[in-house]
């Protein structure tokens, strides 16, 4: 479902090359990364190549989920200064953190 890609200074420059690089060093077809994403009903090949080429804008559930399956916080993805790591999946640096209820 993701829209085009903002015109904005502030979008991430590397983000389709770190969304690809996670999808092929994982060795998955666009179809195995949209399984793995949780198969969302709007997401479709043409959308995975799309954010791969900077041409759209992942929705926010989508960016989570890739980085969790890369085994990244969501600002590896996001941060043009944060390079992924070789080896995928990673180790998230907030896994130290328990996750707490908010009430």
């Amino acid at each position: 479902m993701g829209r085009a890609k903002r015109q904005d200074r502030h979008y991430p420059k590397r983000l389709g090359e770190k969304l690809l690089y996670i999808r092929t060093v994982l060795g998955l077809s666009q179809n195995g990364m949209i399984k793995r994403l949780g198969s969302p009903e709007s997401l479709l090949g043409t959308s995975i190549s799309g954010y791969e080429r900077g041409e759209r804008e992942p929705p926010l559930l989508v960016l989570l989920e890739y980085a969790r399956i890369a085994g990244v916080c969501v600002d590896y993805l996001l941060d043009d200064a944060i390079n992924l790591p070789k080896k995928l999946p990673g180790t998230p640096r907030h896994q130290k953190y328990k996750q707490s209820s908010v009430s």
